[in-house]
């Protein structure tokens, strides 16, 4: 496996793995709360740096259209909830943040992966979003993903598994 690149631990079409996570507001959400919508679930590095903040102002901007067609957007990685509020606060996103702060949803997903950065290796999230269908599978991966119109790519996938 490359650097960067995602363990197969989900497939499109497999059953999302669940999780319970604080959100920014504090509140615990879980995926099985969520049946019967679609989810968005968007992976990123960290609040408030130039690629997560173009790729939430994307999902920000596109939010009603997402909302109209039935689904939930929720974006993850390890910062705590603290630092979720004060993104979105300064962003105005009007979708829930979730702080994966131990990682595991970061793992379970397959996303916590070996990085490298002018020749040193880390670990950390590799941007991918999952658009999980109303039943709870997996209907869309979107990999490396590029910040600037991913919202795009979104809204068509919801468009058509809705």
């Amino acid at each position: 496996m490359t650097s960067g690149e995602r363990s197969r631990t989900t497939r499109e079409g497999d059953q999302a793995p669940d999780f319970k996570l604080q959100a920014n507001n504090g509140q615990a959400i879980a995926l099985q709360d969520l049946k019967g919508k679609n989810v968005v679930i968007y992976f990123y590095p960290k609040d408030d740096t130039p690629g997560c903040t173009v790729e939430a102002c994307g999902f920000r901007d596109s939010f009603k259209e997402i909302e109209k067609l039935k689904a939930v957007v929720l974006g993850v990685s390890p910062n705590n909830a603290a630092s979720h509020e004060k993104f979105i606060k300064k962003f105005n996103l009007p979708f829930t943040l979730l702080a994966d702060t131990d990682k595991k949803m970061c793992q379970d997903y397959g996303v916590w992966v070996e990085k490298s950065m002018y020749g040193k290796k880390y670990m950390g999230v590799a941007r991918t979003t999952f658009v999980i269908d109303k039943d709870g599978k997996v209907a869309k991966i979107f990999e490396k993903v590029k910040p600037e119109g991913h919202h795009q790519e979104v809204i068509e996938t919801l468009k058509a598994i809705k």
